[in-house]
């Protein structure tokens, strides 16, 4: 079957051909009937099949046909892509496959401008295809009117999923009239992604080219068992070896992708790194540069897996395997593609067995795996995890510290303690010594007078001479005292 026999209209057809299209893929014709009878679907496909044009195609001619109203901010329909690289794809389609109709599109994503964005929304567009962050922040701030919406396209669901933007999703249901078209497509299937078709599909034509979570059968696939600190030297290897001209290397981490661009780089291989944390402009200019093959080697996150799409792309290098094994599906879609062959490697430390055991299980398929000379180990070798770091001497340490610290605070406490007791001791003993001192000063001035009084008594006559002797013996008295006192202070 041709494309002419779907029942397009011929501007579209134009376009298709343009492309150098002429017969659809299994996708394509089996959902592009379904999409323009007005019905719902849900399609699953795997990456790579022509999914894009089995729901952009049909979208165009229906919003052709139909009378145009293109008020300010209110487009007619919304695809909903999971990332900035795919929304662009879906954009470019939309645009070559249209170029030949009086519709307008536009791409909205974050990580650029906000206001060019709100200025494309208000000269009025018919199609709008973006990630669901940035629509809803267009939607808050008025920008974005989705009430007249007439179709609703969900691509890539499973990853929207993966990515965390199921409430951002079910936001945006909430938000576009319950009378719509829903087009629904996945690459995989999950409990969640039935979830949620059930609750925003009615009545939905079920469209299945191929079995469930499996990978197109154009790619070859492979594996090389390999220490963990071999692994750069042999990606190297082989696409030197190789003679490898493009080439797109998949890692899990973001660091992980700067740190083997740059080591490719110093090896004599062009190489750029995609993910999360390049700027939208980075990121544009090193896919188009790899698309152009102006550098060797693209090193990307899985973000990137989903819209990157590259007319026979040759290689697809898994360098360091997912944790969710359906992402090595969408990987490994990027090659392959659109009836052309390709090639997907797979570099296993013994840490990821169980990783490749869980991707064997998911696709049905025992992985070929093949030997590089100085680099490949034996699959069947007992793996010894790598001990978890001792942390019991630094504990060890930790307490003794502690205890070295209670220790000197419990002699601190007591040296405290000590000393207020000598210094209350000292101010007892003072209290004391004073209270002596003027004890004896009053029983020496009392015996002093006593003394005076028996002189005065019996030696009349002699009182004055008497009287100034006796008030001489009590000052002597006195200072008497008055030294013993101060003697008493310093005991």
């Amino acid at each position: 079957m041709s494309f002419d026999k779907l029942g397009l209209n011929k501007d579209i057809l134009a376009g298709v051909t343009a492309k150098g299209y002429t017969i659809p893929t299994p996708i394509q014709r089996d959902a592009i009937p379904v999409v323009l009878a007005g019905k719902d679907i849900l399609a699953g496909a795997q990456t790579g099949t022509g999914k894009t044009a089995a729901f952009t195609l049909p979208l165009l001619h229906l919003l052709s046909t139909r009378v145009r109203n293109r008020p300010s901010n209110a487009p007619r329909a919304l695809v909903l892509a999971p990332t900035r690289e795919l929304a662009a794809q879906v954009a470019e389609s939309v645009a070559e496959y249209g170029q030949g109709l009086d519709l307008i599109s536009t791409v909205i994503f974050g990580g650029v401008g906000i206001g060019p964005q709100k200025q494309r929304l208000k000269r009025g567009v018919d199609i709008v295809i973006g990630t669901p962050g940035r629509l809803l922040d267009l939607v808050n701030q008025r920008a974005l009117d989705l009430s007249k919406i007439e179709v609703l396209i969900l691509d890539e669901a499973d990853r929207m999923l993966d990515m965390g933007f199921i409430h951002d999703i079910r936001k945006i249901i909430k938000i576009v009239p319950k009378q719509r078209q829903t087009l629904f497509f996945s690459a995989t299937y999950s409990k969640d992604i039935k979830i949620l078709a059930d609750t925003i599909l009615t009545n939905p034509v079920l469209v299945e080219v191929a079995r469930q979570n499996t990978a197109a059968e154009s790619v070859d696939q492979f594996i090389y068992h390999v220490e963990k600190d071999q692994k750069r030297n042999l990606v190297i290897k082989l696409i030197q070896d190789g003679d490898w001209s493009q080439v797109l290397v998949f890692t899990k981490t973001k660091h992980g992708a700067n740190r083997l661009a740059k080591y490719m780089d110093k090896a004599g291989i062009t190489a750029a790194a995609i993910h999360g944390n390049k700027s939208q402009s980075a990121r544009t200019k090193a896919l188009k540069s790899f698309k152009a093959k102006e550098i060797q080697v693209l090193v990307a996150t899985d973000i990137a897996a989903r819209g990157i799409d590259i007319d026979q792309l040759p290689h697809v290098v898994n360098y360091e395997l997912p944790h969710v094994s359906e992402d090595y599906v969408h990987r490994i879609g990027r090659t392959g593609r659109a009836g052309c062959s390709g090639e997907a490697i797979s570099l296993v430390e013994p840490e990821e067995r169980k990783l490749l055991k869980g991707i064997e299980r998911l696709i049905k398929k025992k992985i070929e795996v093949k030997v590089s000379e100085g680099f490949s180990i034996d699959p069947n070798s007992k793996f010894t995890p790598r001990p978890k770091p001792d942390t019991s001497n630094r504990r060890q340490g930790n307490n003794r510290g502690r205890s070295n610290d209670n220790r000197s605070s419990d002699n601190r406490r007591s040296d405290d303690n000590r000393s207020s007791d000598n210094r209350r001791s000292n101010d007892g003993r003072s209290t004391d010594n004073r209270r002596s001192g003027s004890s004896q000063r009053r029983r020496s001035e009392e015996s002093a007078g006593n003394s005076n009084n028996r002189r005065s008594n019996s030696n009349g006559p002699r009182e004055q001479r008497d009287g100034n002797q006796g008030s001489r013996n009590q000052r002597s008295s006195s200072r008497n005292s008055s030294r013993r006192s101060s003697n008493n202070r310093g005991e």
